[in-house]
């Protein structure tokens, strides 16, 4: 049987660059309640160092991963008030031996999300 992970990275947009510096921080969510799980930073490719879960403690169930967008916008140079702050991106593992890769594609007015490879 196939070992399991969770991957993401980050992509700024509207720079069309990989995201260094994004907080990314993971929780298990059942019914009202996150326990964090664990939490990371983007490296200069946009990507975490290692994959989020992997193995055994990559269970089947929902997640949500939250994008710490605003601490990166400001560190881009952004002041004020900002369209986007954190972003939660909730999702379902269904099969705990395989790959689920959680992009974030981000601008300051707006992001996308999708299953990748």
């Amino acid at each position: 049987m196939a070992e399991g992970r969770l991957t993401t990275h980050v992509l700024d947009t509207a720079r069309g660059t990989p995201a260094a510096g994004v907080k990314i921080m993971l929780y298990r969510v059942s019914g009202n309640s996150h326990r964090k799980i664990t939490e990371a930073v983007t490296n200069a490719d946009g990507r975490t160092d290692a994959a989020l879960l992997s193995g055994k403690a990559l269970t089947a169930g929902q997640y949500e991963l939250v994008f710490c967008a605003g601490d990166y916008q400001r560190a881009q140079g952004a002041a004020g008030i900002l369209f986007l702050d954190e972003i939660p991106v909730r999702f379902g593992v269904a099969d705990a031996g395989a790959h689920y890769h959680v992009p974030l594609l981000l601008s300051p007015f707006g992001y996308s999300t999708y299953r990748g490879s």
